[in-house]
Order: structure tokens, then C-alpha cells, then sequence
């Protein structure tokens, strides 16, 4: 017979055993909801990213046609001067473009004296011909479109040596001949930047940017490596025969086939419209 002493232990151990299987299961539960939760936050934090990155990627691309830009990052350092460049016949056949001499390229390790330097610097350049139409610049280059604002002279030289053409304008020119002029750059055809072994990749190889003061040697200038036309009327017939005439090409572009956009956004540039087909990279280029 059981005395009543050790019915009370066995009740005891019996009471004990089945807190210490809640016990259990309470933290089974908890470890679950706690790991349910950090699932959860996980997968917050994923769409979080995922949105931020897909709403920067849709800015990017809707930069192209909103008016949003970045105007490309100056540079700094170092100050250097263009050395002098001297003048030579035209042989475009455009009535009034002017030419400079381009001997030199591609480089043959010689010294030129009076043609357009390649060299890349870190600072900031003073060229003696205003717009430039080339000369020292930076290693970088910045995204071509249109810019409402002035962009660095010394990365739009970099975008005229990639084969671009760069349309600068005086700052007080009325806002209808700026319209003018950015549906001009509009119009131009998408250039397939394919050997540059990206997909489906393109860009008008068109820059368009005000000066940074009235001091340009027309109301309107256009420009590519080594020649400049100036115009006073945006609807000049002679733009386009610049445009088709020295616009990525094989005869007159130093670099011609590399690009003129992929630069990170905070270095390059977003265009405020009409630049590359798809979005440039986000961040800074280093």
C-alpha cells in the first residue's frame, strides 16, 4: 500500500514534469513566433531594398523624359591650360565651320606642337578656345543628353572625343529657341552602342547644355572634336549637316565606338531628357 508520503511525491514529480513540458512547449512557441518574425522583418527589408532600388531604377529611366537630371559632378584639382592650338582649313564642306588641327591621333607617341592634346587630367582645365572643341580632360566622361543646366567642359571634351557633338548656349537665350533646340536634339536617331558589349544599349550622341555666361562666340554654338560651327538661329538648316556629318564618325571621331554614357549618375550625369536608352548606373564612378 502506498502511503499517503509518497502519493504526495509522486503528485510532486508529476506536477513538475508537466511544467517543465510547458516550459518546453512555451519556448518552442516563442522560438517559433521569434523566427517567424525575423522571416518576416527578412522579407520587409528585401521588398524595402527591392523598391528603393526599383523606384531608382524607374527614376533613372523616367529621367530621360521627366526634366529630372543630376548635372555631372565638377571636377577639382589641380588647375592646368590648354596649349595652344592652331587653326586649319575645313574640309566638312559646311559653310562656316572652323577647324583645328587634330594631328596626333591615334597617338603615335610624338609631340605635336599646335594640335588638340588627349591627355586625361585630374583638375580643372583652362582652354583656349571657348566652347572647347577639344584638348586635356577628364578620365571620365559624363551621360550625353540635354541639360538645362551648365555641365563640366572638362568631362563634355571627354564625350567629344567618344564621338558626341555638343550644342552650348548662351544662358539668356529665350526659352522658345531652347525648346527649339532640345526637339532638334530629340529627333536625332539612337546610335547602337553594342561594341561596347552591352544589350541593347543606345544614345543620341548629342549633348546640350546653357553656358555658364554670355561670353560665347555666338548666341549658339556647336561643337566636335576639332571643329565648331556658330549659329544664331536654332533652326539653322546647317546643325543637321553637322550633326550627320561628325556625329560618331569613323572619320573624324579620335575614339570612335566607345560611349558616351554607363557613367555612375553622381559623376556622369542624368540627363534631364532625351539620353541613354536605358538608365545609367546609380552611385559615383571611382
Amino acid at each position: 500500500m502506498v502511503s499517503k508520503a509518497e502519493q504526495a511525491a509522486r503528485r510532486r514529480a508529476k506536477v513538475e514534469e508537466f511544467r517543465r513540458q510547458q516550459e518546453a512547449t512555451q519556448r518552442r512557441r516563442l522560438l517559433f513566433i521569434l523566427g517567424g518574425a525575423v522571416v518576416t522583418a527578412a522579407i520587409i527589408v528585401v521588398i524595402f531594398v527591392s523598391t528603393i532600388d526599383g523606384n531608382r531604377e524607374a527614376a533613372d529611366k523616367a529621367g530621360a523624359k521627366s526634366g529630372s537630371q543630376i548635372v555631372p559632378a565638377a571636377v577639382s584639382g589641380t588647375a592646368v591650360a590648354q596649349k595652344a592650338v592652331k587653326r586649319v582649313a575645313d574640309d566638312s564642306g559646311i559653310k562656316g565651320v572652323l577647324a583645328w588641327d587634330t594631328t596626333g591621333w591615334p597617338g603615335d607617341g610624338s609631340d605635336h606642337p599646335g594640335a588638340l592634346e588627349h591627355d586625361h587630367v585630374a583638375g580643372p582645365v583652362t582652354y583656349g578656345i571657348l566652347p572647347p572643341v577639344g584638348g586635356p580632360h577628364n578620365a571620365v566622361w559624363m551621360n550625353a543628353g540635354v541639360y538645362t543646366k551648365p555641365v563640366p567642359t572638362e568631362r563634355a571634351v571627354h564625350n567629344l572625343e567618344h564621338g558626341a557633338v555638343w550644342i552650348t548656349y548662351d544662358p539668356d537665350l529665350p526659352a522658345s529657341t531652347v525648346t527649339t533646340l532640345t526637339a532638334f536634339v530629340t529627333k536625332q536617331t539612337m546610335i547602337s552602342e553594342t561594341e561596347q558589349n552591352v544589350t541593347d544599349q543606345a544614345n543620341r550622341y548629342v549633348d546640350l547644355s546653357p553656358w555658364t555666361k554670355n561670353d560665347l562666340p555666338s548666341k549658339i554654338v556647336i561643337s566636335a572634336w576639332g571643329h565648331q560651327l556658330q549659329v544664331t538661329s536654332a533652326t539653322d538648316p546647317r546643325l543637321q549637316t553637322f550633326v550627320d556629318t561628325f556625329r560618331h564618325s569613323q572619320k573624324y571621331t579620335p575614339e570612335y565606338g566607345a560611349a558616351v554614357d554607363g557613367v555612375p549618375v553622381q559623376t556622369g550625369g542624368r540627363p534631364a531628357t532625351d539620353g541613354s536608352r536605358k538608365a545609367n548606373p546609380a552611385g559615383t564612378a571611382q
